[in-house]
């Protein structure tokens, strides 16, 4: 049995209002673009998730929300607000569904892409990982638990900018 992941950096957010935390800034004008064409290329491909695991923040919510998508079971988790690569394996490893939509934020989420994929796609903005910025990665194994650094297929990766109509 294979696994799915989708990984997705949120949608670009706001800093109009200086007096939010960073926690708390929503999507401005084109992040509210990016996610629905960011759910719109991964429906295309047939990548639906089963199960969501996010970060609280306002930005990752309102990403998810605007994709327009449902899934079996959606958790938001603290612990992957601001997450390294190490924080963001172990919460993958506890996920039960066949495909798994992953919402976080840089740094972490562009070191978790690179270290996760046995070879990085060639897109020269996979390194940075730019807001809204997706990757699917296969792994064959039975078990979340299971899945290592390194192992991890990439099928695809697209930023809001090549999706857009």
């Amino acid at each position: 049995m294979t696994r799915l992941l989708i990984l997705m950096r949120h949608a670009k957010s706001s800093w109009d209002d200086p007096a939010l935390s960073d926690h708390d800034r929503p999507l401005n004008k084109r992040g509210r673009r990016s996610a629905p064409a960011m759910a719109a290329w991964l429906q295309r491909q047939g990548w639906m998730p089963e199960e969501v695991i996010s970060s609280t923040a306002i930005r990752t919510r309102e990403t998810w929300q605007l994709m327009g998508m449902t899934a079996r079971t959606m958790r938001f988790l603290p612990t992957l607000y601001l997450a390294s690569p190490d924080t963001m394996l172990t919460r993958l490893s506890e996920a039960s569904g066949g495909s798994v939509l992953m919402l976080g934020h840089n740094p972490g989420i562009a070191e978790f892409a690179n270290r996760i994929v046995a070879h990085a796609p060639d897109h020269d903005r996979f390194l940075d990982y730019p807001t809204c910025a997706t990757t699917v990665i296969q792994f064959d194994h039975e078990d979340w638990s299971d899945v290592k650094w390194r192992s991890g297929k990439v099928l695809g990766f697209a930023i809001p900018s090549e999706v857009l109509e």
